[in-house]
């Protein structure tokens, strides 16, 4: 066994995490030489970290800053079957891979990247997951013309551009490494194009991009925003939920407002719906109405399960007062509150500890407004097979 897997093996033996690496590289150390173990150590935690975005986490390597910014499988995977039908693939931006393996799977890929550790780590990653026949890697600095020669067919682009700089996150398109406007040297050529963006981008940086803009959320988490250009495209607005998928689409032109007061059923849209600007689309839908204008809480008399949203059934509701509260919350023995808010500019935490409750019942409150105006909603979620995971 060679020496670098040797330590790996022996790291990985230690079921180490952060917190302890001091203590483990210590143990390392007096079998190995120092930056052998360390590297080794950080593979092994990484690896660990891993396991809850990559079902194979334990066959890959990684950097720190390359795994958080890559995209969990299910998502890479969802968005790779835009490109099924495509003669060839290139990722540009590839990092370690984690995109390339699931482009992989649709068309022989090309990965390029300016980082050589990174460009090494995808190999091993591609060979480790017998993906290394379908893909070529290639160093590149992607400020500069395309290495494109010799590529023919249909060809579809994938672009991840670097969105942190070191430790902290960044939010604007223009301070992307490369910006995102790299992207006008390629579409003129290369229409299909992918661009994965930050899920909080300033969707009014976008404006001037003929794009579809997607949203996508796993398991009720906003993970990421992806921009499809031309032959990709098929949408203004997309919101995507997985698993699943479930996807809805819609324009940028906003609906207007059907507003009521709360009904026996409270839904609350899923963050990618929230992002994508589709709450109101999803009322219709749902045949339900907004609370207020401003607020993204949906409400109907009739309950429709649906994956775009959480659905709680209202025991009552009522203006927003903290002697009432108390009272109301009392009377029924509450002890245990779980307090959910849009437009309330109290906290929950001191909502919590200023009632003062004793009770042993649990309860859950939405602080909301009613056409501007302060109110509780008291409601019970709905437990579907969603909600049970």
């Amino acid at each position: 066994m060679p020496a670098g897997q040797q330590v790996l093996q022996s790291a990985l033996a230690l079921e180490p995490r952060e917190v302890d690496f001091l203590a483990q590289f210590q143990v390392l150390k007096r079998g190995y030489p120092p930056e052998l173990a360390r590297a080794a150590l950080e593979i092994a935690i990484l690896r660990a970290e891993a396991e809850v975005k990559f079902p194979f986490a334990g066959k890959m390597y990684f950097t720190r800053q390359a795994l958080e910014q890559a995209s969990a499988w299910q998502v890479a995977a969802y968005r790779a079957e835009r490109y099924r039908h495509y003669d060839r693939i290139l990722d540009l931006g590839c990092s370690v891979g984690s995109d390339t393996l699931a482009l992989a799977e649709m068309a022989p890929t090309l990965g390029v990247d300016l980082d050589s550790l990174r460009l090494n780590m995808a190999q091993a990653n591609l060979i480790a997951l017998g993906l290394d026949q379908r893909v070529d890697l290639l160093k590149a600095d992607l400020n500069q013309a395309l290495p494109l020669r010799g590529i023919s067919g249909s060809v579809g682009l994938f672009f991840d551009p670097a969105r942190r700089s070191g430790d902290r996150r960044i939010y604007s398109v223009r301070d992307y490494q490369p910006p995102l406007d790299v992207i006008k040297q390629w579409i003129t050529r290369y229409p299909s194009l992918g661009v994965k963006i930050s899920p909080g981008v300033r969707l009014e940086e976008l404006s001037s991009y003929e794009a579809e803009v997607e949203f996508i959320s796993l398991d009720g988490a906003l993970k990421e925003a992806v921009l499809w250009f031309g032959p990709l495209r098929g949408a203004d607005r997309r919101a995507t939920v997985l698993p699943g998928p479930h996807t809805m689409v819609g324009t940028t032109e906003q609906l207007p407002a059907v507003l009521c007061e709360p009904g026996a059923w409270l839904y609350e849209p899923d963050p990618a719906v929230l992002r994508a600007g589709l709450v109101r689309q999803l009322a219709g839908q749902l045949g339900a109405a907004q609370l207020d204008p401003d607020i993204a809480y949906l409400t109907a008399k009739e309950c429709i399960t649906t994956p775009f949203a959480r659905l709680w059934q209202v025991e009552d509701w009522f203006p927003f007062g903290m002697k009432r509260l108390r009272e109301y919350l009392r009377a029924r023995d509450v002890g245990h509150l779980i307090v959910k808010k849009r437009g309330s500019p109290l906290q929950p935490e001191v909502l919590i500890r200023d009632l003062r409750l004793q009770g042993e019942a649990e309860r859950t409150i939405f602080l909301t407004h009613l056409r501007g105006r302060p109110i509780v909603v008291v409601a019970e979620q709905l437990r579907t097979a969603s909600t049970l995971k």
